[in-house]
């Protein structure tokens, strides 16, 4: 029977990801903190349809912002590992990622009395290291690559990639990849930013955003039987008035359709029994 699995995801980083990319003055911090306003009201509409989420937030968001994080735990959604600010890995040093791994850990343990299953990185880049940490530190998902669009599969580690040669792949891990895409994540599409070198224009037209993810899924169901498609918010994005208007259309247009909406960590555990038992092929 035909199973096609959506992942509502909420990237909670509030002002870290200006912050990260030196942003640090009155405007654009307040900015990142309406993202305690956006989630509340993202909450409230997951609340209405009886939807589960997954939730990731800098470790600096959930120790400046706990009752947000209190409230994602206890709506039954999960909280996964976005490490301790929103630096990519990729720039930072090894014991600046590992140390801001583990920190990360240790404050979603406080909060929830486990360790969280899965991890996504800020900015969706991770470094040559990222992969063995997570394997280090027993994760059993990872949401930040992009090698497929509605087929998980397990994470290589070791890849050598040369500039003027063809790669060198590496062994494959027990890790889980839960793929992303940029056009399935909102700021992209949503965030006007300026800085000293870049001018993101973002502001468009939230109706035809939406008209582009709502195909996604539609491709997913007219080709495969089975599949996940992960899309991926900012409450400080969404929580805007007619975004959220948006995003109650894709919960109502998916449901309509016969969506399945999972948490991730419970997505991946339904890849892993289905890749153990030879129904998909667990590689990209």
């Amino acid at each position: 029977m035909p199973r096609h699995i959506v992942c509502l995801t909420f990237d909670f980083d509030a002002w870290s990801g200006l912050v990260a990319r030196g942003l640090t003055t009155p405007t654009p911090v307040s900015r990142g903190e309406f993202g305690v306003v956006g989630a509340g009201r993202i909450l409230d509409l997951l609340r209405k349809h009886g939807l589960r989420s997954s939730w990731f937030a800098p470790g600096i968001v959930i120790e400046s912002y706990p009752k947000v994080c209190e409230r994602v735990i206890a709506e039954q959604h999960e909280i996964g590992n976005h490490g301790w600010t929103h630096v990519p890995p990729a720039n930072l040093s090894d014991a600046e990622e590992s140390e801001g791994l583990a920190r990360a850990n240790e404050i979603i343990k406080r909060l929830t009395g486990k360790n969280p299953a899965g991890y996504r990185s800020p900015s969706w880049d991770i470094s040559d290291r990222t992969v063995d940490l997570l394997v280090e530190h027993g994760f059993r998902y990872e949401s930040s690559l992009m090698g497929n669009d509605y087929h998980p599969y397990f994470v290589r580690r070791g890849d050598v990639i040369p500039k003027d040669a063809a790669p060198t792949f590496g062994t494959h891990t027990d890790i889980v990849e839960m793929p992303v895409a940029w056009s399935l994540d909102d700021f992209p599409h949503f965030e006007f930013l300026r800085t000293p070198t870049q001018l993101m224009p973002g502001l468009m037209n939230a109706r035809l955003v939406l008209e582009n993810w709502i195909a996604d899924f539609d491709y997913m169901k007219q080709n495969f039987d089975w599949g996940i498609i992960t899309y991926t918010f900012h409450p400080y994005v969404t929580g805007r008035g007619h975004r959220m208007l948006a995003l109650s259309g894709l919960i109502e247009d998916l449901t309509r359709k016969g969506a399945v909406f999972m948490t991730m960590e419970d997505a991946a555990n339904e890849f892993r029994d289905k890749a153990a038992s030879g129904d998909i092929v667990p590689y990209p």
